[in-house]
């Protein structure tokens, strides 16, 4: 394959290999499913370093023009998508009770058990709310090159803000997800829960009626409990918060913030629909009330999601947070917020206050994934991975979960939902997981008090783990089912999965 470069040409060499490339695939010169040349012949043929091709490739890949076969190489991608419809209506149907409670679940111990489970090896982890991680030699070098790139800089100290190249290609990032920002509008965060406790710091005080979701992040709990706010949970609905309700207590006890999860919701994995958000939205301007919405998993959708909340917002009602700590690598810590208005400056005061500033090694990584591609490279597998591993969850909770089990069915994230009969002693079960080396996330961690038996289930685990884990769960509920069964217990119906599967 020849390919004619312009060796003096400020276009660098690797993006003038992406470009020529992804002209011969989009006009079909090079067919669905035809093998590339190997990253060697391509470095000799063309008379370019081997890491030059690496780079033209990763972004092709990038793209999602090819796709790598680990031992076999570089192939063009065929014009076939994983099967997502239809998917019939989720049953997801909680009985929709307001709850009123100061104080909320053991976030603390939910999250030391569940690294705990990660050291110590031989666990199935679905209680975790992060990714399965793997170390490859792709990440590290990527790391490496970030800091020979930025010289002695990391070593130095930092504006409390982020740097500026990060906030930069953050503002680009999120233009393409709908949300109009500039730079000076990010804040970079140690990992979003960094953010989280630094806005409700900011805009709550003792005492005062904050609104969540039921059931939300029991992070986001946590944080509320130590603040001594007064917390109203919103049943969830298949379609998100229910706004009937949102609306008669922003009514009736004025609160000064909503915290919302707008996309592939924690713990339930539900995304809502435009027409939701533009209500919330229009609720809480009618009622003079901020909005906090905690987008974390936004990156790992399996298809397009309508643009955020504060997308929509005109009026500065809206405080945005996302992180990479759930897309990139856990370690890394870095989070950010989108801050508009009167806010802005106030917060990253409040932040210099908190930490100086976000590690500089940590967001001169961030920023070389993001600058050359490899972010939306490493988003696409993942994605594929995650759906790949969802699928299998949802064919082994058909398989091995009794009919009173019902579940939701998230486009995207890391975890699903499961709903429980309320006579099954969710903790027993729990703990008789545990002695089977299967750690799972109750439902108890995710409600402000006493909320409805459930179970957060990760899915980013290899096949094998999770149709072993459910395996396991399925008999321990059917013994407790039987054990405990009353006349008084309704099943619920559970979600036909079948249909997505190709």
């Amino acid at each position: 394959m020849n390919i004619l470069l312009e060796r003096n040409s400020p276009t660098p060499i690797y993006i003038q290999i992406r470009n020529y490339l992804a002209r011969l695939i989009q006009s079909e010169k090079i067919v669905n499913g035809q093998k590339l040349p190997s990253i060697r012949a391509m470095s000799t043929n063309i008379g370019v370093n081997k890491l030059t091709v690496i780079e033209a490739y990763s972004l092709l890949e990038a793209d999602g023009l090819i796709h790598a076969r680990p031992g076999s190489g570089y192939f063009v991608n065929r014009t076939i998508t994983p099967c997502l419809e239809p998917i019939s209506r989720s049953t997801f149907a909680p009985s929709q009770e307001v709850i009123i409670l100061q104080g909320g679940g053991s976030f603390f111990e939910q999250y030391t058990n569940s690294i705990q489970a990660r050291r110590q090896g031989g666990m199935i982890e679905f209680s975790s709310g992060f990714p399965s991680t793997t170390i490859s030699d792709n990440l590290q070098r990527i790391a490496k090159r970030a800091l020979v790139k930025a010289g002695d800089t990391f070593l130095r100290e930092d504006f409390p803000q982020g740097q500026l190249i990060l906030r930069q290609l953050i503002a680009q990032m999120l233009i393409g997800q709908g949300l109009d920002v500039s730079p000076a509008e990010v804040i970079i965060t140690t990992g979003s829960q960094q953010a989280l406790s630094l806005a409700m710091q900011y805009y709550l005080q003792k005492d005062d009626w904050v609104i969540v979701e039921t059931p939300t992040y029991h992070g986001a709990l946590g944080i509320l409990e130590s603040l001594q706010a007064k917390v109203i949970g919103i049943p969830m609905t298949a379609e998100g918060m229910n706004l009937e309700l949102l609306e008669q207590y922003l009514k009736t006890h004025r609160p000064k913030l909503i915290y919302t999860i707008s996309t592939l919701h924690n713990p339930t994995g539900i995304t809502t629909s435009l027409a939701h958000r533009q209500t919330l939205l229009m609720l809480a301007q009618q009622y003079e009330c901020l909005i906090l919405e905690d987008n974390a998993y936004e990156g790992l959708k399996f298809q397009p999601v309508p643009p955020p909340i504060k997308a929509l917002d005109r009026h500065n009602l809206v405080t945005y947070i996302s992180t990479f700590s759930k897309t990139l690598m856990p370690g890394l810590r870095v989070g950010y917020m989108v801050v508009t208005g009167e806010h802005h400056q106030p917060l990253v005061k409040h932040k210099l206050l908190n930490d100086l500033h976000v590690s500089t090694v940590s967001q001169a990584i961030v920023s070389e994934f993001l600058a050359t591609g490899h972010y939306r490279r490493h988003l696409n597998r993942l994605r594929v991975s995650n759906l790949q591993s969802r699928n299998v969850m949802l064919q082994a909770l058909e398989n091995y979960f009794p009919e009173a089990i019902s579940w939701t069915v998230p486009q995207g994230g890391l975890f699903l939902w499961t709903h429980l009969p309320s006579h099954l002693p969710i903790g027993e079960i729990c703990s008789q997981a545990l002695s089977h080396n299967v750690l799972v996330a109750s439902g108890a961690a995710f409600f402000l008090g006493q909320g409805y038996p459930a179970m957060r289930l990760n899915f980013s685990q290899t096949p094998e783990d999770i149709e072993h884990g459910i395996k396991i769960l399925g008999q321990l509920i059917k013994k407790y089912s039987t054990a405990n069964f009353t006349s008084k217990c309704v099943p619920s119906q559970r979600l036909p999965v079948s249909s997505i599967f190709s």
